[in-house]
């Protein structure tokens, strides 16, 4: 599964199968390690783009191809290609919007979660950071500079005299 691109559901960006949490937002990512992969229902922007531009231009190409063909074919009246054409090319604008608002979301999204960083980070720099105090010198303990004569535990016995 090295190929399958997994974008987080929160914020849309590219992440790796095997993370757990999004690097961009720390979302939890639902396909997750050892779960069963889930890959978004979202279509991609490097995917929307290109589809975009293909609708347009084979849109057009479509609706000047059928105009022709009910021209030269079915020899149409030119109120009925004209109604034809217009219907075809609203239809063809429709679809356009849609994917440019699913463009657009996805970017307005991402840009929310940046905007939510920004403020965090803003949030941590006004707090400042805590001053750099030296640590106080340690006090010497009690039983450094003693010193012990370590001394058999025995009691002491006598010395016989002779």
């Amino acid at each position: 599964m090295t190929g399958v691109a997994m974008y987080c559901s929160s914020c849309g960006s590219a992440v790796k199968p095997t993370l757990s949490y999004c690097n961009h937002c720390g979302a939890k990512l639902r396909g997750a390690k050892g779960d069963s992969v889930t890959r978004s229902a979202e279509v991609s922007p490097e995917t929307l783009v290109p589809a975009i531009v293909a609708l347009f231009v084979l849109g057009l190409g479509a609706i000047i191809g059928l105009m022709v063909v009910m021209k030269e074919v079915f020899a149409f009246n030119p109120g009925v290609i004209l109604a034809c054409t217009l219907l075809s090319f609203l239809l063809m604008l429709v679809v356009e919007g849609v994917f440019i608002w699913m463009l657009l979301s996805r970017r307005r999204g991402a840009q929310e979660v940046g905007d939510a960083e920004r403020l965090r980070d803003q949030a941590a720099k006004e707090l400042g950071a805590a001053p750099g105090r030296a640590l106080p010198e340690p006090e010497p303990s009690v039983t450094e500079h003693t010193t012990r004569a370590l001394e058999p535990a025995l009691p002491k016995q006598p010395k016989i005299h002779e």
